[in-house]
């Protein structure tokens, strides 16, 4: 059977697109449709409008440490509603750039809500396209627990368009998202309680990672409360909203800000009309090549809930468009040793086992951690403290884990990263000389552990 195109993509976010674009390279004849915004949720309301916020939010650390270098500084001021102007035009331009990809790819556009009438057949702005090949990347969506009063609160997705920035904001949540913006919220000036329902947040993470940033968030003045969660919300006549937590008490805010999970965005999809499961969780369910239940229909990226990030989606997009039309380079996507970064303020970077499940995996370790205070900080009243850590296996002496909280972990973590996927050992990281004077450099010059 002749079909309309090749591969029809659900969803111009960065696994939809680098999938479209690369098997548009290859010869296919693809479509891209999009009912939002080009870019996905990394691009628009994601990834890169945060970074952008946790870098105006740390230009505030920089104003307090400017005068132990000699700087007299007149009092700085802050402006949210320039802050959010440039972020939009930033974004404005990489739509674009978005756009200029897939058209000079040679991907024909359809934007508008596609819709799945059968396993070859998309809907979309009331006309029907075949395709041999259909590839849902329609991503994730925030999710706000039905609580009375829940339609007071925010998500990601309304906080990057906030008119001005709220003077109380209560955080609602314990990942890396809920912590981002937390930080965010902070340094920009606003008083900011982070709410956590479980022990301590960032569930997931190692250990000394999670308690060195309780610590330093502490020190820098920020409200933590744990064990807690949220019964109501309600609006005063003031504007002003009261929150009442489930063990009785109150608080009063300005914004409630919710961080507390995302669901698969499947609504009006047509996956009724397809032999397509969905696993317990609500996420596509897929085999290893990213296929699902209906042989023609393939899934990847946030919708199918394995590895949220979007370096993943673009190496899972580009598995995909070499599998089907490329297959001589296929190669599948490795998710062990996956670097990360959560832009809190300080930064956290982290690759490999944390120490936790380096034990529960069964192997024998050798801790080498490190926390001091960075040469940047000398010359100021500033406190903040810097860890660097190693998991060793003690038996065959390669580095499973490396961990950092401070400032560039990110950079840094992702050239370590390297080594780890290449199985460095600790003699690799000991007999490689450090650069001189930096924060990066301790985690080649530590030699005593500080367990076994």
């Amino acid at each position: 059977m002749a079909y309309d195109f090749d591969l029809y993509v659900i969803g111009a976010g960065s696994g939809g697109v680098r999938a479209a674009r690369f098997a548009a390279g290859f010869g296919a004849k693809v479509a891209v449709a999009e009912s939002r915004y080009l870019g996905g949720t990394c691009v628009n309301v994601g990834c890169v409008p945060k970074k952008l916020l946790v870098y105006g939010a740390h230009f505030a650390e920089d104003f307090d440490q400017a005068s132990g270098f000699g700087w007299s500084l007149d009092e700085a001021q802050f402006d949210w509603a320039t802050l959010i102007a440039n972020k939009d035009r930033e974004i404005n331009r990489l739509n674009g750039i978005y756009r200029n990809l897939l058209v000079n790819s040679g991907v024909t556009l359809h934007e508008g809500h596609a819709k799945i009438v059968d396993p070859h057949t998309v809907e979309i702005n009331g006309e029907r396209h075949s395709a041999k090949h259909i590839l849902i990347a329609t991503g994730g969506w925030p999710q706000i627990p039905e609580i009375p009063g829940h339609e007071l609160a925010i998500s990601s997705n309304q906080a990057f368009f906030l008119k001005e920035l709220p003077k109380r904001v209560l955080v609602v949540g314990g990942g890396y998202i809920a912590v981002e913006f937390a930080g965010i919220f902070h340094g920009l000036g606003a008083q900011t309680t982070l709410l956590y329902r479980g022990e301590l947040f960032l569930r997931g993470f190692d250990g000394s990672v999670r308690k060195h940033l309780q610590e330093e968030l502490t020190k820098r003045g920020m409200d933590l409360q744990f064990n807690a969660d949220i019964e109501r919300i309600d609006k005063q006549a003031d504007g002003s909203l009261k929150v009442t937590l489930k063990d009785g008490r109150q608080m009063e805010a300005d914004c409630v800000f919710y961080a507390t999970g995302r669901r698969p965005m499947l609504d009006n999809l047509g996956l009724e009309n397809t032999g397509v499961k969905l696993d317990k969780k609500g996420f596509v369910e897929v085999d290893d090549q990213y296929q699902t239940a209906e042989p023609s229909i393939l899934a990847l990226g946030d919708v199918i809930g394995r590895v949220q990030l979007t370096p993943v989606a673009l190496a899972e997009g580009m598995a995909v468009a070499r599998r089907l039309f490329k297959p001589e380079q296929y190669r599948p996507v490795d998710y062990k040793m996956i670097p990360t970064a959560v832009f809190s303020l300080p930064n956290i970077g982290t690759v490999g086992l944390t120490e936790e499940e380096a034990r529960d995996a069964g192997h024998e370790v050798v801790i080498f951690e490190s926390r001091f205070r960075p040469m940047k900080l000398t010359l100021t009243e500033c406190q903040e403290r810097t860890l660097m850590k190693l998991v060793v296996d003690a038996k065959t002496d390669k580095v499973l884990g490396c961990h950092m909280v401070g400032p560039d972990a990110g950079e840094i973590v992702q050239g370590l990263a390297i080594a780890l996927k290449a199985g460095a050992t600790k003699r690799h990281f000991d007999e490689t000389i450090g650069v001189h004077p930096t924060a990066a450099e301790e985690f080649v010059t530590m030699r005593t552990p500080v367990t076994g």
